[in-house]
Formats: structure tokens, C-alpha cells, sequence
């Protein structure tokens, strides 16, 4: 089903109001759910609406949060969401390290207490609209499996790296730390189809192709796999995420991360506060001069599309080319979504009594 980017963000935005969103708080939180269905990354984009409703019913996720700057100093900060929607609390930490930023030269903020934040892009992308490199990171509940074990102990824990540049459009590498988002697994249980062979292990470190070997005491795999592929380098970079998002801010980490489906209690025995973030934001100009970064930016993005490739109907691609090729397409089109999806949407539509998206 194909639906129109502003009927979809509509009633995404009735949702949030129904749940006790203020207006702006609202806006804001379906327009990070939309750009993440605009840019093709359907994983995290109205699929997680009913996670988050289902989160707020069991008063894990606070409508209306008190956001607050716990530490401060001139080019960093640590933030308290109130339990809030990481929807918001994250952009309201990025806006904070930008400030800092447009001062200071950089900006560094640290969240405690929030919930799962969207798409790392959508705040990373928030630096570079003021001509600077955003950071954007979070760490998740724990569905991954350190390199030789068989105990999930970190979350995907995603990163997002965003550099502004000139004539072409800026330089996005967003990705999780796993081997696969756990979003792609939901999106292939709704769809009945298997994974690739190395995204997950069952219980007892085999590889398995069932999407659904998670609810059977299986794990996700960092990035690279196995040992042999350099999954020891995804469990170094999902550490990264996990320190500098939950150690440094006072959230809660590793097996600690409470979960994000509601049907899971979290830990009995917390070390901290809901989930955590990491952003920044560095100024080009603290560095060089913005024109000149972004001569050399599109000189550098020129190189390597002009790159020679192992088979000449094949292209190399910038990172955030297809999310913007896709965003394109898709505000043009309308949002493609899955029966699945649009049961769900529809389901939240007769719980509070809004109207339903049309079939």
C-alpha cells in the first residue's frame, strides 16, 4: 500500500497527540518516524509506532517530559528525557551541542533516561543544516552477542557520522553495529521470509536463518559475523556506542538496557537510567574554511563515484546515496507499506478513535 507522506504524517502525529503529546512535541516525533519511511529505512520508521504506544501504556515512555541539563560546561553537557520520547529528547540534545557548537566550536552532549531515538541520521543531519559534522549514536536493548559468546549483552547500538558538502549532497554513514538492525528482523516476521546466513545464532551459537530465533534464547551477531570476518571489530565499535551513550551519561548499559518491546519487564537490578545517547556537532570552520572543506568534500565524493568497479553495470555508492535516492522517490509516490504494518497502524487507529488510513 502506498500512502502520501502527509497523510502518513498525520496520522502519526494523532497518534502521538492522542497519547499526550503536546503539539510540538508531536510534530516533532513524526517527523523523525517520516524521514526514516522516506529515506527507505522502514525499519525504524510508523513499523515502530505501536512499540512505542504499547511502551507508553505500560508507562515506560513519559508523553510529557521535563527534559533537563543535569551537568553542564561550556562545550559539553549531560541530559536527564524524563523518561521522555527519544523522538524528542535526542533532538533537544543535538540543538543543545549545536548551540555549544556555534560558541564554543564543538558540542558534546551526553542523554540519560530516554527511549529508542528513530533514526541516528535525522539528529546527526540536524549539525550539518548549520554547516557541521553531527555525531549521532545510541545504545539499545540487548540482543547482540559479544564475539565467542552466546549471551546478548550489548544492543545494536547504531552511529551516525554526517558531513555537510557542497554541490552534492551531504556524506551520511548510519549504521548499526550488528551484523543487522534488529528492525530487519521484524520486517522479515512479518513478512515470513529467512535472514541471511550470519545475522543470527540460535541458543547455542549455531548460525540460523529464523528470523524468530531470538524468542528462542538466539542473538544477533556484530558486525562481521564471526571472528574471521572481524566481528571482534563490531563488538569494539558497539562497545564504543554503549560506553560514550550510557556510561558517560548515567543510563543504563550492556544487559541492563531495558528492553524496547513492552512484554518484556526491564532489569530488576538497573546501574541507571532508561536508555542512553551520544551527540555532537563539530563547526567546518573551526577547522577551515566552510567553501573549501566542501570544494574538497565534493572532490572527494566526485573521486569515488567516478571510482572503477568489478562489474561495469555496478557503481559505487556514497553513503546516504540510496536513502536520498529513496526520498526522493518516495516524496514523490507516496511510503510503501507492508499489509502487516498497515494492520497495525489501523488497530491504533480504532484505539483512539482517529481516522483509519484508507486501504
Amino acid at each position: 500500500m502506498l500512502v502520501p507522506e502527509q497523510i502518513l504524517r498525520t496520522f502519526t502525529q494523532n497518534i502521538f497527540l492522542s497519547m499526550g503529546c503536546s503539539d510540538a512535541h508531536a510534530a516533532l516525533a513524526a517527523d523523525v518516524l517520516l524521514l526514516s519511511d522516506l529515506r527507505g529505512i522502514d525499519s525504524h520508521g510508523v513499523a515502530r509506532l505501536t512499540g512505542y504506544v504499547r511502551l507508553w501504556e505500560k508507562k515506560r515512555i513519559n508523553a510529557t517530559p521535563h527534559i533537563t541539563i543535569v551537568h553542564e560546561t561550556p562545550t559539553t553537557a549531560t541530559v536527564d528525557g524524563d523518561a521522555g520520547l527519544g523522538l524528542v529528547v535526542a533532538p533537544f540534545a543535538m540543538k543543545l551541542a549545536i548551540q555549544k557548537a556555534e560558541q564554543y566550536g564543538s558540542g558534546w552532549v551526553s542523554v540519560r533516561n530516554s527511549n529508542h531515538f528513530g533514526i541516528a541520521g535525522y539528529h546527526a543531519l540536524m549539525a550539518v543544516e548549520k554547516d557541521m559534522i553531527g555525531f549521532a549514536m545510541t545504545n539499545a536493548s540487548p540482543l547482540v552477542a559479544p564475539t565467542f559468546s552466546n549471551e546478548r549483552l550489548l544492543g545494536t547500538n547504531p552511529m551516525c557520522y554526517a558531513f555537510p558538502a557542497g554541490n552534492y549532497p551531504p556524506v551520511i554513514a548510519d549504521m548499526a553495529t550488528s551484523a543487522a538492525a534488529n528492525g530487519k528482523l521484524e520486517i522479515a516476521q512479518r513478512l515470513g521470509k529467512q535472514v541471511p546466513e550470519g545475522w543470527i545464532q540460535d541458543a547455542n551459537g549455531n548460525y540460523t536463518t529464523d528470523p524468530h530465533a531470538l524468542k528462542n534464547g538466539g542473538s544477533l551477531l556484530p558486525l562481521g559475523s564471526d571472528r574471521e570476518h572481524g566481528s571482534h571489530k563490531g563488538f569494539g565499535l558497539s562497545a564504543t556506542v554503549d560506553i560514550l551513550s550510557a556510561v558517560l551519561s548515567g543510563a543504563n548499559y550492556g544487559p541492563w538496557v531495558p528492553p524496547f518491546v513492552a512484554f518484556l519487564e526491564p532489569p530488576t537490578d538497573p546501574v541507571g537510567l532508561g536508555i542512553g545517547h551520544f551527540l555532537g556537532a563539530m563547526r567546518v570552520d573551526g577547522f577551515r574554511p566552510v567553501n573549501e572543506f566542501k570544494a574538497h568534500m565534493d572532490n572527494w565524493i566526485s573521486r569515488f563515484k567516478s571510482a572503477s568497479t568489478i562489474d561495469p553495470s555496478q557503481k559505487v555508492i556514497i553513503p546516504g546515496e540510496p536513502e536520498l535516492e529513496s526520498q526522493a522517490e518516495r516524496s514523490k509516490n507516496g511510503i510503501p507499506l507492508i499489509d502487516a504494518v498497515v494492520d497495525d497502524l489501523n488497530t491504533l487507529a480504532t484505539k483512539f478513535g482517529i481516522a483509519p488510513l484508507a486501504s
